[in-house]
């Protein structure tokens, strides 16, 4: 009886180990690239789903206007996805500065009302390449142009790029910081493995035309998430090897962990 729990034990070992240099190999193969800083041509169409977000959406607005990716090259399209507050006139105070507001109102219900935000904002856009956050979000100034500096130097389809926690206030919020870089650190290593399996929507970045290429949410759409993960599954399956992970400090998207269990 021992000589089995021992070889079952040795076996899940060895089995962990495996998987743990399967991580770190696609890690390292992940590379800090260098990123083209100026002379952009891209026209770029930031997106974002909000909900019941007046205490975050009009920092996030801030960031965004920030930005020193060209004002010409750039388009904001925010989706009031039925907020119950005052997120959609936060969003409408900044009409005069280019930020375009997209009220969302669905009489049928759906699994799913974020894809459904996120594939009307794609419909209006203007832009060739999406670049979608989330409501809650912050990013410093050179966050957009380093997103598409590595855009029109390497010309992946998809971009995946870190988020991260910050502002952590007691000790149950680091260990959520811990656990979540470990799983943007696991979307990373698989990219890095050439087998792209996770990534996070409040850093995404992808072209237009491959979003309608591979069906938008078509066949993803009956499932509540997704609107990340399961679209970069979708596009990896047509464009294998053509998905990147931006691994440079200037990329990272952060936002807050979570107070408590509840």
């Amino acid at each position: 009886m021992i000589t089995l729990i021992s070889c079952i034990s040795l076996f899940f070992t060895a089995l962990y180990l495996l998987v743990l240099l399967f991580l770190i190999r696609g890690w390292l193969a992940v590379k800090k690239p260098k990123v083209a800083t100026s002379g952009f041509s891209t026209k770029v169409t930031i997106l974002i789903a909000a909900r019941n977000e007046e205490d975050n959406i009009a920092s996030t607005i801030e960031d965004i206007l920030a930005q020193d990716y060209p004002k010409e090259l750039t388009e904001v399209i925010i989706v009031d996805d039925h907020s119950i507050d005052c997120t959609a006139e936060i969003i409408t105070s900044y009409a005069d500065r280019g930020i375009k507001l997209l009220q969302l109102r669905e009489e049928q219900a759906l699994n799913s009302y974020k894809k459904k935000a996120i594939a009307e904002a794609i419909r209006r856009s203007t832009g060739d390449v999406m670049v979608a956050t989330d409501a809650d979000c912050s990013m410093g100034p050179q966050w957009l142009s380093t997103i598409i500096g590595y855009y029109e130097t390497y010309h992946p389809v998809m971009i995946s790029s870190p988020v991260g926690y910050f502002k952590e206030k007691s000790f149950f919020e680091r260990l959520q910081t811990l656990e979540f870089s470990y799983l943007i650190g696991i979307g990373a290593a698989f990219i890095g493995n050439g087998s792209a399996s996770t990534c996070n929507g409040a850093n995404l970045a992808y072209r237009k035309d491959v979003f309608y290429e591979v069906g938008g949410f078509k066949g993803i759409d009956d499932v509540a998430s997704g609107d990340d993960e399961l679209l970069l599954q979708k596009v990896a399956a047509r464009y294998p090897g053509k998905i990147g992970f931006l691994k440079r400090s200037e990329a990272v998207v952060y936002t807050h962990a979570k107070p408590n269990l509840k």
